[in-house]
């Protein structure tokens, strides 16, 4: 049987965070920060995704996420492959909502994929 190569993976984290007190602020803050600065890309808020080359990187970046975790509140992470991740849909209200939200040009993350 032919070996294939490494299965491209998305990891998707999805949290919801208590930001009352400022130290709830704080702990939210530094999650978001963590998740950017290890590879994630904001979809929209409380949604974040990250590329993974195989299913090791894939248990590495959910070691990581389980060792950065806030004491309270809701994280979920789900693995999809690339192809399930290609049949996304995007699927907009009205205009307002376009300009607004977190695809608009004015909230791009300044970052590159490269495939």
């Amino acid at each position: 049987m032919p070996k294939t190569g490494a299965r491209f993976m998305w990891l998707m984290v999805f949290f919801d965070l208590p930001v009352k007190t400022p130290v709830e602020r704080r702990n939210a803050t530094r999650f978001r920060k963590f998740l950017l600065r290890d590879g994630y890309c904001m979809m929209q808020y409380s949604v974040y995704a990250r590329l993974c080359n195989g299913q090791e990187r894939v248990d590495k970046h959910l070691g990581r996420l389980e060792g950065r975790l806030p004491s309270r509140g809701s994280i979920r992470a789900l693995q999809i492959t690339d192809r399930q991740y290609k049949r996304m849909k995007l699927l907009l209200g009205n205009e307002n909502d376009e300009k607004n939200g977190p695809d608009s040009p004015k909230n791009k993350a300044n970052q590159l994929f490269l495939f």
